[in-house]
């Protein structure tokens, strides 16, 4: 029954466990090696569908390797984070308003980061 509890939990925290397999091997895995490294039970079948979703997404990259593929990601973890970001500021129309109701809920130390990356004192 590990496949089917596994398989009911949200796709974006497959998609982190995939993500984090692949960022600590340092190198291409197949679906295969994937699926060793995270050792919760999925499928490859699953493991494939994550790494070809994200492939998708342009958060991962493939090669060919025999007759699959081998995976890498394109985005480090603060990169992938930014790329998030915007995908959920892209799902809103009212950007101006996102945008407002994000900035006022930063802490003072991350506003006057924010500023400064703004201003271009990018350190």
């Amino acid at each position: 029954m590990a496949d089917a509890r596994d398989e009911r939990r949200p796709a974006g925290e497959l998609e982190a466990a995939v993500m984090a397999a692949l960022w600590a091997a340092g190198t291409p895995l197949t679906p295969a090696e994937v699926q060793t490294e995270l050792g919760s039970g999925l499928a490859r079948t699953t493991v494939a569908t994550i790494l070809t979703r994200l492939h998708e997404k342009g958060v991962v990259s493939r090669e060919r390797q025999g007759r699959g593929y081998a995976y890498l990601p394109v985005q480090d973890a603060p990169g992938l984070t930014a790329l998030r970001m915007h995908t959920e500021l892209d799902r809103d129309a009212d950007r101006e308003t996102v945008l407002a109701r994000f900035v006022a809920q930063l802490s003072p130390g991350d506003e006057q980061l924010l500023r400064q990356l703004l201003d271009g004192d990018e350190r």
